[in-house]
């Protein structure tokens, strides 16, 4: 779809406060192949169908960022078989969708620790940030090679840096300058985080970042997650009193989202 015909098609607006950004730990591809008899490298296409459909809905509802975890950091300990599939139909997704994401306004960016990636995928990646930089429709952060602990040391490891070399003082490290060197630092936190699959925990996803943000949690597994979900999370959303450590009184009216 172009960009023209996507404004023809744009649904009417929302009821309510929608999130700036949405992060989401796209879960259950292997299960949704299992309950099927299928391989799990089809639970992945399908998963991987279910992220542009996200992307889709992200930029006919205005949403203007979204961060999918793809890869995370721990998942270098799967079977070198199924690492090697998961790299190889990243690559693909990249070859066929960016100049379709790249024409419908979308800017991709990619974080994470990305040294063990074959350099093909990274000139690929690479090439995806540079062809999208200039996007503002929607933009789309890929977590590969992602982790939260990675990210907060990363971020502490440039500051001693800093200090060390003399332009930063010690005593002016603190929360902000902290938050200043993370993968997002120039992002809005995510206001809304999503798990699919069933699982009640973020594994190690955004860690720092997800500290004001609302949690939600669904059993529908990966691959199967279109608009209906999606439009129930951003309902519960809505319902959803974000106070920030301060009273309903403080914030007025009802508080909600």
């Amino acid at each position: 779809m172009t960009a023209a015909d996507r404004e023809s098609h744009k649904p009417g607006p929302d009821d309510g406060v929608k999130p700036r950004h949405i992060a989401i730990i796209m879960d259950g591809n292997g299960r949704w192949a299992a309950g099927r008899g299928r391989p799990r490298h089809q639970g992945h296409r399908a998963g991987a169908e279910a992220a542009r459909r996200t992307v889709e809905y992200c930029l006919d509802r205005g949403i203007p960022c979204l961060t999918l975890f793809a890869f995370s950091s721990e998942n270098w300990r799967r079977p070198p078989g199924e690492v090697r599939m998961l790299m190889e139909l990243f690559l693909r997704a990249l070859e066929r969708e960016t100049g379709r994401l790249a024409e419908n306004g979308v800017r991709l960016r990619f974080i994470g620790d990305h040294e063990r990636l074959a350099g093909a995928l990274r000139e690929r990646m690479a090439d995806a940030a540079r062809r999208t930089a200039g996007n503002e429709a929607l933009t789309v952060n890929v977590a590969v090679g992602y982790g939260g602990r990675w990210d907060i040391a990363r971020a502490a490891h440039r500051l001693a840096a800093r200090v060390a070399e003399g332009s930063l003082d010690a005593d002016a490290v603190d929360e902000r300058t902290l938050a200043g060197e993370l993968c997002l630092a120039d992002l809005p936190e995510p206001d809304l985080f999503i798990r699919t699959g069933g699982e009640r925990r973020i594994s190690n996803f955004l860690i720092w970042q997800l500290a004001y943000t609302e949690l939600y949690f669904c059993d529908v597994l990966w691959p199967d997650f279109g608009a209906d979900a999606l439009d129930e999370a951003l309902a519960w959303f809505r319902g959803r009193q974000r106070r920030f450590g301060m009273t309903a009184e403080q914030l007025g009216s009802d508080g909600r989202a």
